[in-house]
């Protein structure tokens, strides 16, 4: 709303391990020589020796991975040198995730992993 991005409940670093839904929520900020042009934004999700994460697709298993492209363009008026932000907010349907997996997940532009964020999926209650 307004171009501002609010959060409640941010932070977390375990889910699961049944299947649950969340959100992806960022900022990116988009310097004054980078408007204008499009740009490749990919969030990718990697276990910890760096391999994806695969999900059941309708095509069967894939990595799990939000492609998308991106361009900001400058507003009339606005001071050369200006940056401008680009707030982000993905909601994730439940997906089922493998019981005691280390994950990271990485936002990358153009290549180029700006961000990385750690979490890990809780291991199965023992079966009685």
């Amino acid at each position: 709303q307004n171009s501002l991005l609010y959060a409640l409940g941010a932070g977390w670093t375990a889910i699961g391990p049944a299947p649950s839904p969340f959100a992806i929520a960022a900022i990116v900020e988009v310097a004054w020589d980078e408007t204008s042009q499009k740009h490749r934004l990919e969030i990718v999700f990697e276990d910890a020796d760096g391999q994806p994460v695969l999900a059941s697709t309708l095509a069967g298993e894939e990595p799990f991975r939000i492609p998308a492209e991106f361009e900001v363009g400058r507003p009339p008026g606005a001071v050369q040198g200006t940056s401008f932000i680009m707030p982000i907010a993905l909601n994730i349907p439940p997906i089922q995730l493998p019981a005691g997996l280390q994950c990271v997940v990485k936002a990358l532009i153009n290549g180029n992993v700006l961000d990385e964020l750690f979490f890990v999926v809780r291991p199965a209650p023992p079966s009685r």
